[in-house]
Formats: structure tokens, C-alpha cells, sequence
């Protein structure tokens, strides 16, 4: 990314542009020419505007605009390929919890390997009102059987 940098900046320089006529004529602002000219890409949030930024940039300089955005995917492709895959997969995981959240309004985490029942409030309270009569039907006959 630096080299894209400094290549906006020398095409710049030679152009004799400041950044403010440069920011001026292309509405992009004064801290993001700097940040694009010096290769800190990390302070842009959205990689989106980034990139419409460096094609209007290149663009207005009469750079090959293609090319800034061939270059600049292909550091992008560099750099998030040394993302180790784990990381990569539990960012998925954490994302998919929070989609999951928002649509339940509750985390529910369903594993391939496991078939889990899930069990019927209702099939609860029933076998919880049966055992309580048969309870009292042992309890009535054996209170009969002591009178007697």
C-alpha cells in the first residue's frame, strides 16, 4: 500500500496540486488524501469508500485507475490471507450469534453432532400432575388399609 502512496503522491507533486485544491476538486477530505498518500489504510473503516477514493484519486491525477484497483485488491488479497483461518472462522461464528440474537432475541447454538430434544413444558406438568395422583391414591389406600 505504500507504494500506491507514493505513487498518488509523486503524480501529485509533479502535477504541482496542493492536497487542499487536490481535496477541493475531488470532495475527498484533506485526512483521507494524507492517510491514502502515506499507505495507512487502517484508519479507513469502510473499504468501500477507500477504494471509490483511490479511483476518483487516480482518476483526477490521470493515473490508470484500473490498475490503483488491481494493485490495491491484490494488497488487500495479500494481507487477508495471512488471517489465520481460525480467527476467520470464529469471527463467522460470532456473527452468525448475533444475526441468530437479533432474529430470536435469544442465542440458541445448534452443533451438527448433537441431536438435542428439546422437551414440551406441557409433557412436564403432566407427568408432574400424574405422579402427584398416584401419590395420593398410595397414600388414601394405605391410610384405608390402617383403618381397617
Amino acid at each position: 500500500m505504500n507504494e500506491i502512496g507514493e505513487n498518488f503522491k509523486e503524480a501529485r507533486l509533479s502535477s504541482s496540486i496542493s492536497l487542499d485544491e487536490t481535496s477541493a476538486d475531488t470532495n475527498i477530505p484533506i485526512e483521507a488524501l494524507e492517510q491514502i498518500e502515506e499507505g495507512s489504510i487502517g484508519s479507513f473503516k469502510d473499504i468501500f469508500k477507500l477504494k471509490e477514493y483511490l479511483q476518483t484519486y487516480a482518476k483526477y491525477l490521470g493515473l490508470d485507475a484500473n490498475k490503483v484497483i488491481d494493485d490495491f485488491n491484490e494488497y488487500m488479497f495479500e494481507y487477508t490471507s495471512k488471517i489465520p483461518l481460525d480467527d476467520l472462522a470464529e469471527k463467522m461464528f460470532e456473527q452468525e450469534k448475533e444475526k441468530q440474537k437479533e432474529e430470536t432475541g435469544d442465542i440458541k447454538v445448534v452443533s451438527p453432532y448433537l441431536n438435542p430434544k428439546e422437551e414440551s413444558k406441557i409433557a412436564k406438568y403432566v407427568f408432574m400432575a400424574i405422579l402427584i395422583i398416584v401419590l395420593i391414591a398410595i397414600a388414601m389406600i394405605w391410610a384405608i388399609k390402617q383403618v381397617a
